[in-house]
């Protein structure tokens, strides 16, 4: 690309409008569009410097957007940041919108009418659909409340792109009252307990400013008061928001009887919401050190079970606590509150685990990988048990962020959920060692003798077991997969019990010919299926662990979008009494549109937080891959399934992901690289 400016543009006169300009955008995209892929960069940038002088006319806004989709496929992305729109994270949106460069501020403000064209349906792209367009901009809308309430600053005053394009973009998707939007939005979002927040926090103090300076009213008002009284004022003595310095003042001053009210009021914000307050941080360290009355459990609201973890391993937990628990990394208290619940400190080798890593010097690399992903308000060995304890409690609430590898986060939470110890074992050497060691059929594999995955892993809007952990894991699974070339059939049926634990079912039964990308024997697939995982078929055997599965992802037309990995965790009745299929889908928000009427649910049909559910015909319609005993035989009950449902099922499939994989004459599928 050239170094050529915006101020080497020619002048702009009173008489150019966005229309003359516009006709000039057209010519300069028809030149891009036929330039050769090693010349498009000397054409991009005249391209560019049109669309910036358009989006600051009169109807350029509309002109630019009629053409998102137009400039996207001529290449006006290439070779940038923005030319994977799946990769881009809203909380950035900001940084380049409002940049002093004009080009970056141009080429932000064009994405964000691309993911508008692709939400609204005038454009389509191969790595985003409409649903996740229109999530993104929710999310981008947010983050940037502040050009829609309040009073800007200087330098948002002169900005001549933020405010407008925003402000169009809200107009287009229709949100005529931004916080009734939102306000819902966040809560479906918190409803998952994920354990990455930082992105609705900021999402919450924006809403604040705008609740206290427009005086926003409304059904949605009670909500917004509710999240920001959750992160900012939980308790009588922070309603105001003092400071941590006022707040100890008062705190010293209190009677026992007033702090137990506190206690109190931070545990029940904290799981009204799955937010945690600073001052509920500050408050828990500090009667740790003053424990007169002793109030832990009261402030972490625990159960029976937690009362009990909490009494027998008190000293354990009081040094988690002193050394994890920080304003800084507040939400590590939700953690404790859901990891003492589980009683998993009841299983022998756990305790004796976490002693381990409150000893634990982290490796200078992965220390560097901490502070690039979380700065240094605290210490890397600080972060890290953090994010331990949040993981250990909340097993269904990571997410991939912005690395799209499915497979490392759904071994993740399987291991928190069912084998603790070995998670910990493979926290302790990714951090000490900066490598795992793990075994494929007796052949010992270690990571840090294996090549880095491409691109590189960067750490962003993840959480700190996954920074330490997932680029390891990720060459591992590879690895595994490269040991299984040549074999018959589809890889994962040995990787997925070598790579997640004994228990995953040997047997693996796939929906399609693995060579061809063909749906092959789908009855007997769907049978096969309901026979072992249908109460109503299988003689009411319960799902007794985790077990990895593939889907085929689609978008809200129902066309195919990818292969993805989740995790079967149970089948049982919803709340209207259907059966359906409850499982762990290792996205930060799994509330998702398949198309079809197949609508991924996250609450409200019985789900436990964390959990995603479908129906079970409609859940099936979408599988793949998955996992089975095979010492058990299937055949008896595979015959009783009826014809009616597997041929409801097969409807749904071969008019969504499968619309091009009915027939071996067809061309060849997707194949079967990633996801399950």
């Amino acid at each position: 690309m050239t170094s050529e400016t915006f101020e080497t543009r020619e002048p702009r006169t009173v008489t150019q409008n966005a229309d003359d300009l516009a006709q000039k955008l057209d010519a300069g995209i028809a030149r891009l569009e036929e330039a050769r892929p090693f010349a498009k960069p000397r054409f991009q940038m005249p391209v560019l410097d049109l669309v910036g002088r358009v989006l600051t006319l009169p109807g350029g806004l509309q002109a630019v957007f009629d053409r998102a989709g137009g400039l996207d496929q001529a290449g006006i992305f290439g070779g940038s940041d923005w030319d994977r729109p799946a990769t881009l994270i809203p909380q950035l949106v900001a940084q380049s919108l409002e940049s002093d460069q004009r080009r970056t501020a141009t080429i932000e403000a064009l994405s964000l009418l691309r993911f508008l064209s692709v939400a609204s349906g005038t454009a389509s792209h191969s790595e985003i659909h409409a649903d996740y367009a229109r999530h993104f901009l929710t999310q981008a809308l947010a983050l940037n409340l502040r050009h829609f309430f309040g009073g800007a600053d200087e330098a948002l005053r002169g900005n001549e792109l933020a405010a407008p394009v925003l402000q169009f973009i809200a107009e287009k998707i229709g949100f005529e009252d931004v916080i009734g939007v939102l306000v819902p939005e966040i809560w479906r979002i918190l409803e998952q307990r994920p354990l990455q927040v930082d992105r609705v926090k900021n999402m919450i103090a924006q809403i604040s400013v705008a609740v206290i300076e427009r005086g926003h009213g409304g059904s949605d008002r009670l909500g917004a008061e509710r999240l920001v009284g959750a992160l900012f004022g939980p308790s009588t003595a922070s309603r105001d928001d003092p400071g941590l310095d006022a707040y100890e003042a008062r705190l010293s001053k209190m009677d026992g009887t007033a702090r137990r009210q506190e206690a109190l009021a931070f545990a029940r914000a904290m799981h009204d919401t799955g937010l945690v307050s600073d001052y509920h941080a500050f408050f828990l360290r500090w009667t740790v050190t003053n424990p007169d009355p002793p109030l832990v459990p009261e402030a972490l609201g625990l159960g029976s079970t937690g009362l009990d973890c909490w009494r027998f391993y008190q000293s354990l937990c009081q040094r988690l606590i002193d050394k994890a628990v920080h304003p800084q990394t507040a939400q590590a208290v939700y953690g404790l509150a859901n990891l003492l619940e589980r009683g998993v400190l009841h299983s022998s080798p756990i305790a004796p685990a976490l002693e381990r890593q409150l000893a634990l010097r982290i490796h200078e690399d992965v220390a560097q990988r901490i502070g690039l992903a979380f700065g240094d308000a605290v210490t890397p060995e600080v972060r890290l048990l953090a994010g331990v304890i949040e993981l250990m409690g909340q097993p269904l609430g990571i997410g991939q962020g912005v690395n799209p590898t499915c497979q490392s986060a759904r071994a993740l939470s399987m291991w928190a959920l069912n084998d603790p110890d070995f998670l910990l074992h493979v926290i302790n050497q990714g951090a000490q060692f900066d490598t795992i060691m793990m075994h494929f059929e007796g052949t010992q594999i270690s990571s840090h003798d294996l090549p880095e995955r491409q691109p590189a892993f960067v750490p962003f809007d993840t959480d700190p077991v996954s920074v330490v952990t997932v680029p390891h894991l990720d060459r591992m699974y590879a690895e595994m997969g490269r040991l299984c070339m040549g074999r018959p059939g589809d890889p994962h049926r040995w990787i997925n019990p070598e790579f997640h634990g004994w228990w995953v079912g040997r047997e693996c039964v796939v929906a399609v010919d693995v060579a061809t990308g063909m749906l092959s024997d789908f009855d007997g697939f769907v049978r096969r299926f309901y026979a072992s995982y249908n109460p109503a078929y299988n003689g009411g055997q319960p799902v007794i662990h985790p077990q990895p599965a593939g889907v085929a992802v689609t978008d809200s037309g129902g066309r195919f979008v990818g292969w993805h990995a989740i995790s079967i965790l149970r089948v049982a009745a919803g709340s209207d009494s259907d059966i359906r299929v409850y499982f762990f889908n290792p996205n930060n928000d799994s509330g998702q549109d398949w198309g079809q009427g197949v609508q991924v649910s996250t609450s409200g049909n019985g789900e436990r937080h964390g959990e995603s559910s479908l129906p079970f015909d409609e859940f099936t319609s979408r599988l793949y891959l998955f996992h089975d005993d095979p010492i058990r035989d299937y055949a008896a009950g595979a015959g009783y399934v009826p014809q009616p449902i597997v041929d409801q099922v097969t409807r749904l499939t071969q008019k969504s992901w499968a619309a091009d994989r009915i027939a071996p004459e067809t061309a060849p599928g997707d194949g079967l690289q990633s996801g399950a």
